[in-house]
């Protein structure tokens, strides 16, 4: 008999795996996990996620290189020291239709939307409901 497990993402409602190390909006207040982040909801998880690359996409205000591209965005995000990163980029860029290469921009709800999902789709190898990710892109937009 197989048994089908939650993916730990999922369980956390932490569909990106966001590794401890941050007060988050919305964290669990106990937090049973020893590496990543637990969330009360799969808003707030993915929330988070969003705040990331927003910081990643303004070059954290300005302090560095922005990254724009699924190329640098998930170079930084899932480094080659833990994953492999160009079957990452493959697969973000096969389900977003996004080029490797394409600058985007956070105010693009659209791809930004497209750019989460295929992450969580990576990351725990199935998705979320897309109200999920287009309530916590709100979040932070409205």
């Amino acid at each position: 008999m197989v048994k089908i497990t939650t993916p730990r993402g999922i369980r956390n409602n932490n569909p990106l795996n966001i590794r401890k190390g941050n007060n988050w909006q919305g964290e669990r207040p106990v937090q049973t996990d020893s590496q990543f982040e637990q969330f009360e909801s799969m808003q707030y998880g993915i929330r988070a996620g969003f705040k990331i690359l927003r910081n990643y996409m303004s070059g954290y205000n300005g302090r560095v290189k922005p990254l724009v591209t699924v190329h640098d965005i998930v170079s930084r995000w899932a480094p080659e020291s833990e994953n492999n990163t160009k079957a990452y980029i493959g697969n973000v860029c096969r389900m977003t239709g996004l080029h490797e290469f394409e600058k985007i921009s956070f105010a693009e709800r659209s791809k930004m939307v497209s750019l989460v999902d295929a992450m969580i789709r990576q990351e725990c190898g199935r998705a979320v409901d897309v109200q999920h990710i287009e309530s916590a892109y709100d979040m932070l937009t409205v």
